[in-house]
């Protein structure tokens, strides 16, 4: 481990006091990404009575010179921040899984008792006070029970063309199915939920795929994951409407999500005040 936040929920027994946490999966030369997301939908505040904490998880890139300059730069980030976790192996795409199987360690480690998480990437649109309001909704669920929600993939296996970016060969994995499982692009889980899959861990082979093998883990607990209609990680579609009708960044289709995949930066810091506007109208218009 290269970079720590021991102290981020308060403590063990404080960490309760946390009801969502923001675990946001950030290569670490996505500088632009970070500072946007710690002043729009990832900023660290109460809402609804409840506390909402950030956290991004990071590797190392690179080699040599550029790869001390970039590990500088989050060290920078962490010292005005406090909210970076980096580990000292390759950032790439089949790495996701360890990156998730290590937080979750330092999760069980630090912040126990936290009730709920958010765990997506840093190039959604994510909108976090529906989230909590969302979660408060739940009034059999304080974060104890089992909650795994977002976009579900059911029925798919593992890809064996070489070229495509998920190819898994059949050395790493034989069966030709996965079990269910959660779009990476972000979901939201309880904190027990959380503890399960990390146990799991323990007992299942690690496989590239960070999303796929999640739900692999939760399938071995005979647990498994719940759709969600607001999480939208394939961008948002409107079926009765034909694509050059809709303006994508017309804030009132975003007032009621919980999530879109994906945003640049600019976007994302303008779709978040415009959404915030106290006098955005969304009242259906007369024509």
């Amino acid at each position: 481990m290269l970079l720590d936040v021991p102290d981020k929920c308060g403590g063990v027994d404080e960490s309760a006091n946390i009801f969502l946490l923001l675990v946001i999966k950030s290569s670490p030369s996505n500088y632009e990404r970070r500072q946007v997301l710690r002043q729009t939908w990832a900023k660290e505040r109460l809402h609804n009575g409840v506390w909402i904490r950030r956290i991004f998880i990071s590797a190392t890139m690179d080699t040599g010179f550029q790869k001390r300059r970039l590990n500088k730069l989050l060290k920078v980030e962490q010292r005005q921040y406090n909210d970076i976790l980096q580990w000292d192996f390759t950032d790439s795409f089949f790495n996701l899984t360890l990156k998730q199987i290590l937080f979750l360690e330092w999760m069980d480690r630090n912040c126990p008792h936290t009730r709920f998480l958010f765990n997506g990437d840093d190039d959604v649109f994510a909108h976090t006070g529906n989230m909590v309001e969302y979660l408060q909704s739940l009034t059999d669920n304080d974060g104890s029970k089992h909650l795994f929600t977002g976009h579900l993939i059911q029925g798919v296996g593992p890809i064996r063309i070489p070229e495509s970016k998920y190819f898994v060969p059949i050395q790493v994995e034989e069966s030709d199915s996965f079990p269910p499982y959660l779009g990476g692009g972000g979901f939201l889980l309880s904190g027990y939920t959380a503890s399960v899959i990390y146990k799991m861990s323990h007992t299942i082979t690690i496989l590239p795929i960070d999303d796929v093998y999640m739900g692999m883990c939760l399938a071995k607990a005979g647990l498994g994951p719940e759709s969600h209609g607001g999480v939208r990680t394939a961008g948002l579609f409107y079926p009765n409407h034909p694509p050059d009708k809709i303006d994508e960044y017309d804030p009132c289709l975003y007032r009621d999500i919980l999530l879109v995949h994906r945003f640049l930066p600019a976007s994302m810091y303008l779709m978040w005040q415009i959404l915030h506007d106290p006098d955005l109208d969304c009242a259906p218009q007369n024509k």
